[in-house]
Parts: C-alpha cells; sequence; structure tokens
C-alpha cells in the first residue's frame, strides 16, 4: 500500500478491465423477460416481450392489470411529475397506471423513482433505438440516492412497440395490460436451487450497503428453507485474470493472488491508500470455503451467520478487514479452522487454486443463464434474477420457482406481492373500526369496487354497516362450554346409576347362592326372607 505512479495504476487498470471485457465478450449475456399482454385496444392485442429491469420488485410468479399512460409534460420521466402538475394515482375503482417514458437523457433508476413518487404502478421504458432489448441496470457511481427506495416493477419494451402504444394513446385508444412474470422463472420441481453471487468489499458505496442489508434481513429465511431441505444454496464470489506482461508488475501483485491468476479491483478505487483488491480476493476466498466446509458437515446456513458477523465485527472503515478478524469469527462459530485455511491455500503460490478457478468457470453462462457481470446477482433455477436485492423480493422469485402447489408456509406467509389494493387500496373506500380493517377493493379482481359482506354502499366514497364483535364469538363459545358442563354432569348421573344398578344384581347374584329367593319353595315353618330384610 505504498507509493504508486497514478498514471501506471491506471494503464494498468485499463488492461484489467479490458481483460475482463474480453472474456465477456467470449461468453454472453442473457437478457431475463416477462411478458405484456395488451388487452385492448383490438389493433395491439397480443402478448410481447419485454426487459425486466434490474431494479424495483418484479412480481415473479404473479401478474398485474394496469393501463398504459403516456405523459403530456416530461415524457422522458427525468424530473419530477409534480413540476408539470402530473399525478398518476389511479383513479377511484380504476385500474393502476404503468407509466410509458421514453429512454435517454437520465438513469434509468431515476425515471423508475419519478414514475414510482407520481403515483405509477409499473414503470415502461419505450427504447429509443431499434436494438435487441437490453437489461435496465443500476448506476454505478451517480443516480443511486433512491436505488433502495425504488419497489415498483420496470421493463424496457422496443422501439417498435413503443411507438405503437404511443400511436394508440394519442388517437384516444385505452390501452389496457397485463404484465405477466408468471414463467419469467422456472419451477421444475419442490426443490429450489438458487446462487448469490456477491463479495467481500463493503467500500464500494450504495450497492455494499444494500447488499449487506439484503445479508442481514434475508439470512433467517434463508437458513429456516435451507434448514428444511426446501432450497438448495451456494454463494459465489467473481474474479478475473491479470494480463500476462504485467504478472509481475507491483500494479499487479497488490490487485491479485497467486501470480495474476485471480484479481479484485481496488475496494476504494484508489490505488494509493486502504486495502488492495487482492485482500479482497482472500477474504472471498476464505467465505467459499467456509461454505465449503459448513456444507461438508451438512450446515450450509452457517454461511449466512458468517458473512453477517464479518461485516459487523471486521469492516475495512475501522481497519478490521483482515485474516486474524476472519479467523476470530470462524472460531466463534466453532467451524474447523485447520480445514478452511488448507481449502484457502498459498495465496503466494505459483499454481492454480481449484476453488477460484472452479469460480472463475462458473461465471461463464450454461443453459439458459448468460454470463455473471453483474454483482450482487441471485440466479434462481439457472435463470438470473432482475430487480431490487430486497428481502421480500426475491423470497418471492425463489418460491415463484417451486412446482405449483408445493411451495413451503414460509412462501404464504412471508412472500406475499403487491397488488392494486396495496396502491391506494385501488381508489377504493376503506375504514379501520374496533381496530379490523375493512375495504371495498379486493385483489382477486381486476378493477372496481365492492363493499364486503354485511356492508351497502358505492365501495368508492362509502360503506355502511357493523363490524362484527368479537363478543359475539366468546358468547357462542360460552354456551358450547356450558353445554359441554352439562353434558358432562348428566354423563357423570348416568354412570353412576349403572353403577349402583350393577353392584345390586351383583350383590343379590352373591346372596342368592346361600338363601332362597322369594319365588322358590319354602318350609311351612320358615317365612320367606324379602329384599327388605338382608
Amino acid at each position: 500500500m505504498g507509493g504508486r505512479s497514478p498514471a501506471r495504476w491506471w494503464r494498468c487498470a485499463l488492461l484489467l478491465l479490458l481483460a475482463l471485457a474480453l472474456a465477456v465478450a467470449e461468453g454472453r449475456f442473457v437478457v431475463e423477460k416477462n411478458s405484456l399482454r395488451v388487452t385492448s385496444p383490438a389493433a395491439l392485442r397480443g402478448v410481447y416481450e419485454c426487459a425486466i429491469g434490474n431494479f424495483g420488485m418484479p412480481q415473479y410468479g404473479g401478474t398485474m392489470h394496469g393501463v398504459v399512460v403516456y405523459p403530456k409534460a416530461n415524457r422522458k420521466g427525468c424530473k419530477p411529475f409534480s413540476d408539470s402538475g402530473l399525478s398518476f394515482n389511479p383513479k377511484a375503482g380504476g385500474l393502476p397506471v404503468f407509466l410509458l417514458v421514453d429512454r435517454g437523457d437520465c438513469y434509468f433508476t431515476t425515471k423508475g423513482w419519478n414514475a414510482q413518487t407520481a403515483g405509477a404502478a409499473a414503470v415502461l421504458v419505450a427504447d429509443d433505438r431499434a436494438e435487441p432489448l437490453i437489461t435496465m441496470d443500476t448506476p454505478e457511481s451517480a443516480g443511486k440516492e433512491h436505488l433502495e427506495n425504488i419497489t415498483v416493477p420496470s421493463a424496457l419494451v422496443s422501439k417498435r412497440f413503443g411507438d405503437d402504444l404511443k400511436t394508440a394513446l394519442e388517437n384516444g385508444d385505452m390501452v389496457n395490460v397485463l404484465l405477466d412474470w408468471r414463467e419469467s422463472l422456472p419451477h421444475p420441481d419442490e426443490r429450489v436451487e438458487y446462487e448469490f453471487w456477491t463479495n467481500s468489499n463493503d467500500e464500494c458505496g450504495a450497492k455494499c450497503d444494500m447488499q449487506m442489508n439484503f445479508v442481514r434481513n434475508f439470512r433467517g429465511v434463508a437458513q429456516v428453507l435451507e434448514q428444511r431441505g426446501y432450497t438448495q444454496f451456494a454463494p459465489h464470489y467473481i474474479t478475473w485474470y491479470c494480463p500476462e506482461a504485467f504478472v509481475l508488475s507491483k500494479q499487479c501483485t497488490s490487485q491479485c493472488i497467486n501470480h495474476g491468476r485471480y484479481c479484485a479491483p481496488d475496494p476504494e478505487q484508489d490505488f494509493t491508500t486502504g486495502y488492495d483488491g487482492k485482500d479482497v480476493v482472500v477474504q472471498n476466498l476464505i467465505q467459499i470455503c467456509l461454505f465449503k466446509v459448513a456444507n461438508e458437515s451438512r450446515k450450509p446456513w452457517l454461511w449466512w451467520d458468517y458473512v453477517h458477523d464479518f461485516a459487523i465485527r471486521c469492516p475495512m472503515k475501522e481497519k478490521k478487514y483482515t485474516r486474524d478478524c476472519a479467523n476470530g469469527v470462524i472460531k466463534s462459530l466453532g467451524m474447523d479452522i485447520d480445514k478452511i485455511n488448507k481449502c484457502v491455500g498459498d495465496p503466494d503460490a505459483d499454481e492454480d487454486n481449484p476453488v477460484l478457478k472452479a469460480e472463475q468457470d462458473a461465471q461463464i453462462g450454461h443453459g439458459s443463464r448468460g454470463d455473471v457481470t453483474i454483482l450482487p446477482t441471485f440466479v434462481v433455477n439457472n435463470r438470473q434474477y432482475r430487480g431490487k436485492l430486497d428481502k421480500r423480493a426475491v423470497l418471492r422469485a425463489i418460491c415463484s420457482g417451486f412446482e405449483e402447489t408445493t411451495e413451503p408456509d414460509i412462501c404464504l406467509t412471508q412472500a406475499s406481492g403487491v397488488g392494486r389494493c396495496q396502491i391506494n387500496n385501488g381508489g377504493c373506500w376503506k375504514e379501520t373500526r374496533n381496530g379490523k380493517s375493512v375495504s371495498a377493493c379486493s385483489n382477486e379482481v381486476a378493477k372496481g369496487c365492492k363493499c364486503p359482506p354485511g356492508f351497502k354502499g358505492d365501495g368508492i366514497h362509502s360503506c355502511e354497516g357493523k363490524v362484527a364483535s368479537s363478543s359475539v364469538g366468546w358468547g357462542f363459545l360460552w354456551v358450547i362450554f356450558f353445554g359441554l358442563g352439562f353434558a358432562g354432569v348428566g354423563a357423570y348421573a348416568v354412570y353412576k346409576y349403572r353403577l349402583r344398578s350393577y353392584m345390586d344384581s351383583e350383590i343379590r347374584a352373591i346372596m342368592a347362592q346361600y338363601m332362597p329367593l322369594e319365588n322358590q319353595d319354602t318350609s311351612s315353618h320358615q317365612r320367606p326372607v324379602e329384599h327388605a330384610d338382608i
């Protein structure tokens, strides 16, 4: 971490990036898509492809009905729509608004945030050039201020389809569409396999903060799914190699291990201060090896505990991002540190590290999955997840990967999606009485408002009725309790009566063996024996 020549460093950095770009070019990037079905007007009716944005919350496994609106002003969505006096909150009983904006002039995330704050339920970005669909990614530097707060789904549509939508709207047509994510992820069986491509670096800004928040929030869910056998999880880490001509340079030796074979960018993007890329590679390697050892002991979920605890106890900003600190976390989890160190091997050796070599091979796409080039990345059933790295959104994606009717209970309790009633209650009446909320909106229907049972009204402005009191239920239970009590007393009385009768008959039978009964013959000098005499 000593003095370095900035010019030489930037040349080396550019060569490293060039090497990565060439590696990516040799592979392929797969654009994840969902379908958009136009139900009206008739001239546009059909199913169209759109590319899922890598921000917001796609409703994996579900659908969303809406009406397309193309704003009269601010058509690229680069400024708050309130500046133009525009609002897209759904009207009473109406469908949610899918806002159509043009590509260009600002980040995709800026368009998504401005549409969301104006009341839109989803964002459709019309491409401005005739090209294959691309993935709308999050920005690397600026434009991240709203990244974690965007919740509405987004999609990129082709220029041709976008033009057709605009023409229909300009002609006064109402354009109704259905966004469908049900087939965005494969769901072949009752177990989901997923991967989390991540990084131990905690100094990469908003993305690192979002990643650590996700680990903290998702850890419990992931461990439950894994412990009960519902999922098979594996973490992965991206590295690349240093150009051969610079393997022995001071620049490559500070950013790479194993003589330039496995490299990572400088954490602070400042080659003169802080930690080096090789420090990140080593910590990534420790996390991979910890998972391998935990998996061999049939406790793969310990990886989540380690990553969570390491981020808290060994942050870069406190100068604790060291191997000694990592060993302390490993010992606190009761894991075999010798096995982990053996797996890590010698970072200075001029030889391949089999663990990191396997990670580099896994980066290349196979089957329906493209190359992994974006961090962090989730892969569910060999298909890359797109959207916000959020506990509920990711769980919904995982749950959509189960074969229908085989989803675990946690999917029904924690992965519910956003329906039209979650957006301004669908424009319908809603009220809370006696601690219970009642609403005229239902996610089961595409539009309209209907008062709940026991209420009367238009469902939009008012519903008159009475919420059933819980005392009625308790009164019914008390009737059951008293009824059971009386039944118990009656049963006991019958039991005592039958027991007494049984004992009487037994006594009579015993006495009959020694004394004549009244219906038998007796001697003339002996009087009959009466029951009362016994």
